[in-house]
């Protein structure tokens, strides 16, 4: 039975990581898709004759609005990518997962039929498939996370691992345009992507519990296939789970009494923590970043089409190459969180001399891992700004290993610097309250196309200034760190 219920969890991890990396975050592939679509003319009626276009000479029709329609596309759909994380994850909470994967299920399939069948005279459906495909990726990545609390120690790996394989998942769309070039058709595709909707009901209820996987796992967990118990005795596992839980809390404070005194706090409100100086500025630390990723993203294909001057076979060679670099994410993803374990390991051993609390130790931990994300995107966002097609290769290196940090960095230091018993809703409202300032994105490119005339480099010097706002926030959290190390000897 052992063996079994090994097996049975491996399955559940592989077939996880599967669903995540051919499904959950194919929204970031939209240069890709964008290709596709403007060679099947969709929004072409937006695109205009060149003014200056005389006698024999073939000049590229003005497609600013054609751009601005994708654009806006992708603002809508990355917008629902993070501000529906919370009601998301209180659909995961409030339902348990076998509810919340067959939403995801009806949404992810509803959107991908729709893209099959529509076409360039109904291309504005797209408003209403890419949001769906969206929030059914976000509750795919939602329920699978838990998977990582059947493997204990592992399990930040684990769950480090499936969000690199969304980032991953973007290099689904590149799959879908190079077999247009070979000739098979969009709506092919898409069929079969929806098909796939029976795998994910298969795995719904033959690989995943009714409800949640607790942590830490009870002895003889079982579920899916090796489950004979109904959705009672899981709430009793669960409950069981929940005692060992609060038993291992109980214990906490008599570990902070022995690190020194005036360690203990007073308990505080959730508000208090999200009106707090911390929080504050770890909302602009993310949101600036996540700016200019999704900016990038959205804008792409439209920054290849000016550098290259038109030329579409070297805009699909950069897009191939961009969306290549994409499934380098699930590699990246997992090195953040090996760097903050290192070096949480070593300040854990200095604090039994220095007296240091285990809060401090976490936040000291987390303070290279936000300074070099924010260099990172400084070295993609200087790259970009720079109008040399070539250059772009670097770009798309830094801008792979600057996203993978980002969003497990976010996760991590969200774990460490808040009590876990306000994880969910800080997790939430940051990312929804992120998604509000990701609505910047289509006014910006309204903005350069328009009265900058398509100059983007007075957008790019602000954005540039804005990134290098972002090393506020690791050096406020080392401030913080240096005068708690300070306070055990004045106390």
């Amino acid at each position: 039975m052992q063996g079994q219920g090994l097996c049975l969890r491996v399955a559940t991890l592989l077939t996880g990581l599967l669903e995540c990396l051919g499904f959950a975050g194919v929204l970031f592939g939209w240069a890709s898709l964008v290709y596709v679509f403007k060679t099947e003319h969709y929004f072409d009626e937006l695109c205009e004759p060149d003014a200056g276009a005389t006698g024999n000479f073939t000049v590229q029709p003005d497609c600013k609005a054609q751009d601005e329609r994708f654009s806006l596309i992708f603002t809508l759909g990355s917008f629902m990518n993070n501000f529906m994380t919370f009601p998301a994850g209180y659909i995961f909470d409030r339902f348990k997962t076998t509810v919340a994967r067959l939403i995801a299920i009806f949404l992810y399939t509803s959107a991908t039929l729709t893209i099959a069948f529509i076409s360039a005279d109904s291309a504005f459906l797209l408003f209403l498939a890419m949001p769906m495909l969206t929030v059914g990726g976000i509750l795919f990545l939602i329920t699978n996370l838990q998977v990582g609390n059947l493997f204990g120690k592992h399990r930040s790996t684990i769950i480090t691992l499936y969000n690199g394989a969304f980032d991953s998942s973007s290099a689904v769309f590149l799959i879908i345009k190079l077999l247009y070039e070979q000739g098979i058709s969009l709506k092919a595709s898409f069929i079969f992507l929806s098909v796939f909707s029976a795998w994910h009901v298969g795995r719904t209820f033959l690989l995943m519990p009714r409800g949640h996987i607790p942590y830490p796992v009870p002895s003889n967990y079982s579920y899916g296939l090796c489950s004979g118990n109904d959705a009672r005795e899981e709430e009793k596992k669960t409950a069981e789970s929940e005692k060992l839980e609060l038993q291992s809390k109980e214990s906490l404070p008599a570990k902070e009494e022995a690190l020194g005194p005036g360690k203990q706090q007073e308990p505080r409100s959730f508000w208090s923590y999200v009106l707090s100086q911390r929080f504050a500025w770890h909302l602009v630390w993310l949101s600036v970043i996540q700016l200019w990723h999704y900016l990038f993203i959205g804008t792409l294909n439209s920054l290849l089409t000016s550098l290259a001057k038109g030329d579409r076979a070297l805009v699909s060679a950069y897009t191939n190459a961009f969306a290549i670099t994409q499934f380098f994410g699930v590699l990246c993803a997992p090195w953040n969180g090996l760097l903050m374990d290192r070096l949480k390991q070593k300040y854990q051993k200095e604090a039994k001399s220095t007296g240091s609390s285990a809060m401090t130790v976490a936040l000291r931990s987390a303070v290279p891992s936000l300074a070099l994300t924010s260099l990172l995107c400084l070295g993609f966002a200087l790259c970009a700004s720079v109008p040399i097609l070539p250059l772009q290769y670097v770009t798309f290196i830094l801008q792979v290993i600057s996203r993978s940090f980002l969003y497990g960095g976010n996760a991590a230091f969200l774990t460490l610097a808040f009590p876990a018993e306000h994880f969910g809703k800080l997790f939430g409202l940051v990312m929804a309250l992120s998604a509000i300032v990701s609505l910047l994105q289509f006014p910006i490119f309204t903005f350069i196309k328009g009265p900058l005339q398509n100059d983007p480099l007075y957008v790019n010097v602000m954005l540039v200034l804005a990134t290098v706002l972002t090393f506020v926030h690791p050096f406020m959290v080392y401030w913080e760190c240096r005068r708690e190390r300070k306070s055990p000897a004045t106390a």
